[in-house]
């Protein structure tokens, strides 16, 4: 029987998921010092409650054997993003990859060193 499949994190979820991919494991006041880095204002009760909704919803698992939990992510950087990756190809593209593929390249988003990086990827690939 196939794992249940989880739901799609919001953007503030995905932020944080973010977070926890690059920090590992963390308590919910290690990611808000992280968070606040970027986001000076973001209260530590912010944080805090998005972790518990991101556990309650099966985006995070939680560690409770220490007085301060510690929260990972559920699901490892890799496939979350495929399947995001796949509803925006369903959904805005028409099913093509192609044309998602298209739109970043047309749309100014890549710069000159990440187009040299996906033309080596795409001359390594050629024969697979």
């Amino acid at each position: 029987m196939p794992a249940p499949r989880l739901p799609k994190p919001t953007p503030a979820e995905l932020d944080l998921l973010r977070t926890l991919w690059q920090q590992g494991p963390s308590t919910a006041k290690q990611i808000h010092e992280l968070q606040q880095r970027e986001r000076p204002d973001l209260p530590y009760a912010n944080v805090l409650r998005l972790m518990q909704i991101m556990h309650g919803k099966g985006l995070l698992k939680r560690d409770e054997r220490e007085r301060a939990h510690v929260y990972a992510a559920a699901q490892a950087q890799g496939p979350l993003q495929t399947r995001l990756m796949d509803d925006l190809i369903h959904k805005a593209f028409a099913g093509s990859g192609k044309a998602l593929v298209m739109a970043a390249l047309r749309g100014g988003r890549v710069s000159d060193a990440e187009r040299a990086e996906i033309q080596q990827f795409l001359e390594d690939t050629r024969d697979e």
